[in-house]
């Protein structure tokens, strides 16, 4: 091989290895996004999956409070987390206008028993979202001013909720154990009756700034998907709930100035409680 050639050859060689390295520094680059991996986030995912964002992010699904042990160790740059863990956060951004919320009875957060509420002793505490777990506490002291023994738990216990031994169940399974449980205590519309606001189980989270460009095509994103519930709907087969009534009647997905008012108050309460 001529010098030239071999020179030539080494240029190009050296471009390609320049080209793959910027490449995967783009990669690194890319916003890393946690997101609920329940029915509940679909229309959400739904809008952000079909936009541009997705040459732009990383995106990971989990249960609520893995993503949320997630963006408070910086694993993740934005999460859709239970609002518990805000002031966890050393800093903190909503940045749509979008969450998981409730006017009213949001169907996949309850406490579930086969006895009233009134004969409980034991509740058990679903291991997979900090945000209800609190919210069940507070509304056992507050709400329903009952004392019981509260045994946190580590996986699928819905075969433990018997006699007087009840529940906090929340998501897919909690859509499923209505149909178990005789006795069914939903947390969004107890809160609504104990405080006369909505409320905000979980909310897009970021742990540092993300530049008004990204934060505004995220929350059209959001939009998009919120606005193609029927497509949504098309998209997932789950006969266990009506999941039209579940996205336009039970989750209300706009995050509005009460739902703010409520989810204030909901965090000034956890701090006291």
């Amino acid at each position: 091989m001529r010098r030239n050639d071999a020179e030539s050859c080494s240029i190009a060689q050296y471009t390609k290895k320049l080209f793959f390295a910027a490449k995967l520094d783009e990669l690194d680059k890319r916003i890393r996004v946690g997101a609920v991996s329940y029915l509940n986030t679909r229309p959400l995912l739904y809008g952000l999956k079909r936009s541009g964002l997705m040459e732009r992010i990383e995106l990971m699904e989990e249960y609520p409070s893995r993503i949320a042990a997630m963006l408070l160790n910086d694993e993740i740059d934005v999460g859709l987390v239970p609002v518990a863990i805000i002031p966890q956060l050393a800093e903190s951004h909503i940045i749509t206008d979008y969450c998981i919320g409730a006017e009213g009875e949001v169907a996949s957060v309850a406490l579930f028993s086969e006895v009233p509420i009134e004969q409980v002793t034991k509740v058990l505490l679903d291991y997979q979202s900090r945000t209800s777990v609190s919210l069940a506490r507070l509304l056992l002291k507050e709400y329903w001013k009952k004392e019981v023994i509260l045994e946190d738990t580590k996986e699928d216990f819905r075969s433990a909720i018997k006699g007087t031994t009840a529940g906090i169940v929340i998501g897919d399974r909690a859509l499923e154990q209505r149909s178990v449980s005789p006795f069914i205590y939903d947390l969004g519309a107890a809160w609504k009756a104990h405080t006369g606001l909505p409320f905000v189980f979980a909310a897009w989270i970021a742990n540092k700034a993300l530049g008004d460009d990204f934060e505004d095509a995220f929350n059209r994103a959001n939009a998009y998907g919120v606005t193609h519930i029927d497509e949504v709907v098309a998209e997932n087969n789950f006969a266990v709930y009506d999941l039209k009534k579940y996205y336009t009647e039970n989750i209300s997905y706009q995050l509005d100035a009460q739902k703010k008012e409520g989810m204030a108050l909901f965090l000034k309460k956890l701090n006291l409680f």
